[in-house]
């Protein structure tokens, strides 16, 4: 094999992967970054947590990833969950499993896997370049020769690996750059909207639930025309201007195609009771508490903030006795707790958003190399990329295989 000299655009998780691995394989690689430090976006993930992969089949994985699986089937098996687990492990990063099968540092920081990825880095020999903004790419008779930088500084380099990921959390750098770079050699892009992020609704009540955490519920998104769009079951979040949390988030990648009407939102507060079962519930709890008013009777079914909100919602005066409830009021109740209901009228955007769902078109990139079916010696990886799948580790491990598939393929 020749010895190349790699310029990496792009300090995240599949950019270091790319490098380090490069510079194993013997290549001499240049990774440059527009912040002042790399791995900023990495720093953040899973609440400062960074959940690393899932420990999950390959099989598992590709019903996880929403955009474009097949794509990524190679990459899945060139580079692993476990080869992600076994690697952080090799530079100290000891892994636990949790919920899930969501994978974690023992230590609960993100901060011990950038310093596991900066060893790497520094012991394969890659040359750290930060504080320096790729503008541009050079190309010439369809082949890399180098990039341009904010300065109009010249870079030379026989491969290039563009890793400077989506639109998502913008703050951190990702600002979409990248693709502008790759659509002016002739890469089609996309349209980019947020995905796995917070949603808002219509309902003011829902504010004064915020910080309230609702786990094993089930969701069922709809049009208001009734077609239904996306179900799942897990935790949920309120917050001052919406809904939040795992199953909200990943029923947010489906939005998209809906972002200009609102949406339904159904929430089954005890999806393991069906109507009937659930109904004796509220006749016993009714009868316990017979000589309490209605408002003071569901704190054993609810927890205690969403108690005032069903009270509300149910239409039933708050101060009838509990005994006193009608059957038709009682169904009504129960109706409200399998199925209540919220009006989901946008999202809070790429500031938010975990990730950027659109991107380069994988149809014109070699799943097996990353290269640019297009540019010869131009390679990509990471978020740039029309992948995206939902909360669990899945788009770290998407960054890390295809970083390393990357990384390993420069020829």
């Amino acid at each position: 094999m020749t010895m190349k000299k790699v310029l990496v655009v792009g300090g995240g998780p599949a950019g270091m992967m790319a490098a380090g691995i490069a510079a194993k394989k013997g290549h001499e690689v240049h990774l440059f970054e527009k912040n002042p430090r790399l791995g900023k976006k990495l720093g953040i993930t899973g609440k400062g947590r960074c959940n690393l992969t899932n420990h999950s089949d390959i099989e598992d994985f590709m019903d996880h990833i929403h955009g474009n699986s097949k794509f990524l089937y190679s990459a899945f098996y060139q580079w692993t969950p476990k080869n992600v687990v076994d690697f952080f492990a090799s530079y100290g990063v000891e892994t636990k499993v949790e919920r899930g099968n969501r994978v974690f540092p023992v230590s609960d920081r993100a901060y011990d896997v950038i310093q596991a990825l900066l060893f790497f880095l520094t012991q394969s020999g890659v040359h750290i370049h930060c504080n320096m903004e790729v503008k541009d790419l050079l190309v010439e008779d369809k082949q890399v020769k180098g990039i341009v930088f904010q300065n109009n500084r010249y870079e030379y380099g026989d491969a290039i690996i563009l890793a400077t990921g989506g639109l998502s959390y913008p703050g951190t750098g990702s600002t979409g750059q990248g693709h502008s770079m790759a659509q002016k050699v002739g890469h089609s892009i996309n349209p980019c909207f947020p995905s796995l992020v917070p949603l808002v609704v219509k309902e003011k009540w829902v504010s004064e639930l915020q910080g309230l955490s609702l786990k094993n519920v089930g969701i069922v998104v709809k049009t208001q025309k009734g077609k239904k769009i996306y179900e799942d079951f897990g935790e949920m979040l309120f917050t001052h201007y919406g809904v939040s949390g795992p199953i909200i988030l990943s029923a947010s990648r489906h939005l998209g195609d809906y972002e200009k009407e609102p949406i339904d939102l159904y929430i089954d507060l005890k999806p393991s009771l069906d109507f009937q079962t659930l109904d004796k519930r509220v006749v016993r709890d009714l009868e316990k508490f017979r000589m309490k008013d209605f408002s003071n009777s569901l704190y054993e079914l609810l927890p205690k903030t969403l108690v005032p909100i069903i009270v509300q919602l149910s239409g039933i005066n708050p101060d009838k006795k509990a005994h006193l409830v009608t059957k038709e009021e009682r169904k009504t109740l129960v109706q409200l707790l399998k199925s209540l209901k919220v009006t989901i009228i946008g999202n809070r955007g790429f500031k938010e958003a975990i990730v950027t769902a659109g991107g380069i078109q994988v149809q014109e990139i070699f799943p097996q190399t990353m290269e640019s079916k297009h540019i010869k010696g131009l390679y990509f990886a990471g978020e740039i990329l029309d992948v995206d799948g939902y909360t669990g580790g899945y788009n770290l491990q998407v960054a890390f295989s295809t970083g390393y598939v990357a990384g390993s393929h420069i020829s």
